[in-house]
């Protein structure tokens, strides 16, 4: 992505705000902590169990907008190579999600003996280890090693889908440069209101990218009409096909996708109302490493959860203490995963290195637990 686009604080605002609800919803979701202090706090801890996940509708509206502006700023590829394209993507993703799998997995050995609770993986397999290796854990139905990881699978789909299929407008030769964008926009579209009225509401789809593509197109949309001179009109055809497919089949997460695209697009036409606020200077860098604490939060809190409840297995208030005290030492692993890993530019060869070191890593795991 460029810099201005993807380093925009807007778009890292949202990204911190995003990863904050979901590590928190999955400290309400993973016990024992949330366990013992649900009693203190029932409502709040229902509707992170329950709701907070939504979240994640965030970063798939981001994820279109950025797409948009990397591959097709005005509707058509701006791209050379495919397959340059998904090399890079996939080893930007799978270098630290590879890394936080290790990590994750010597966690989960290291509790394993002193926490009997079902938020604990059992015993990575070698086909485990290996879907998750090539992104394919859910399609192959795999356990995943760690919460959430599914998401960079679906990441890696909807960006090879959007590849392809700018790809392969610009492929058809007798288009010139605005039919090409009108087309491509067109089917983007067109495969936003596929999703929303058919895919989306299967879901035993929603291992596949097409489960996801209204929310994403979502992003693409916004990216394009803040860039147009018929801003209003993109908007409201956009907000017309989606309350369609919401008044067909209401999905309170459609509807958070619609409201976070519509609140980017408003917020990034007028930006002055915001962008002079305390909070954006101390919330972009948390937004900008938000990946990587996304990947290495459960670790952490698996091992919190782990410490708390072998000592105040029963206490309130320590459990209570503890979920917060998870939430800031995921910051800080985050912090650290960002700035070895992920924000260093990584190659082909380290994705292939981490890849070989999830699995063989995984095996030693099988092995010493054997000795034990």
């Amino acid at each position: 992505m460029s810099a201005s686009i993807s380093r925009d604080p807007l778009i890292d605002i949202l990204k911190a705000l995003a990863c904050a609800l979901i590590v928190w919803h999955h400290l309400a979701f993973y016990g024992p902590m949330s366990d013992v202090a649900w009693p203190l706090f029932p409502g709040l801890f229902a509707w992170l169990y329950s709701d907070a996940r939504m979240a994640v509708q965030v970063f798939l509206v981001l994820g279109g907008y950025l797409s948009a502006a990397h591959l097709a700023p005005q509707g058509r590829a701006r791209f050379e190579s495919v397959q340059q394209q998904l090399a890079r993507r996939f080893t930007r993703l799978v270098v630290p999600y590879a890394v936080a799998l290790v990590v994750a997995l010597l966690a989960a050995a290291v509790v394993r003996p002193w926490l009997d609770h079902s938020s604990v993986p059992t015993e990575p397999r070698l086909s485990q280890l290996l879907a998750h290796a090539l992104l394919l854990q859910n399609i192959v139905g795999e356990e995943s090693l760690s919460a959430g990881v599914w998401y960079v699978a679906i990441d890696f789909q909807l960006f090879l889908m959007a590849t392809l299929l700018f790809a392969g407008v610009r492929a058809v030769r007798v288009l010139g440069e605005h039919r090409e964008a009108l087309v491509a926009q067109s089917l983007v579209v067109l495969g936003m209101v596929a999703s929303l009225l058919a895919f989306n509401r299967q879901p035993a789809l929603d291992m596949w990218g097409v489960y996801f593509w209204g929310s994403y197109g979502m992003g693409m949309v916004v990216y394009w009409a803040v860039r147009s001179r018929r801003t209003g009109w993109w908007l409201a055809g956009l907000a017309a096909l989606v309350g369609l497919a919401l008044v067909q089949d209401f999905r309170p997460r459609i509807a958070v996708a619609l409201l976070t695209a519509l609140g980017l697009a408003w917020a990034l036409r007028y930006p002055l109302a915001w962008r002079s606020h305390a909070a954006v200077a101390w919330l972009q860098p948390w937004g900008q490493m938000s990946y990587s604490v996304f990947l290495v939060h459960f670790p952490v809190c698996l091992l919190v959860n782990a410490l708390v409840h072998s000592l105040w297995p029963q206490a309130v208030l320590p459990n209570v203490l503890g979920m917060p005290t998870a939430f800031v030492l995921s910051l800080a692993a985050g912090r650290l995963l960002y700035r070895w890993v992920e924000k260093p530019t990584p190659t082909w060869h380290q994705g292939l290195r981490w890849q070989a070191g999830l699995v063989g890593t995984g095996l030693l795991v099988v092995r010493a637990d054997a000795w034990m």
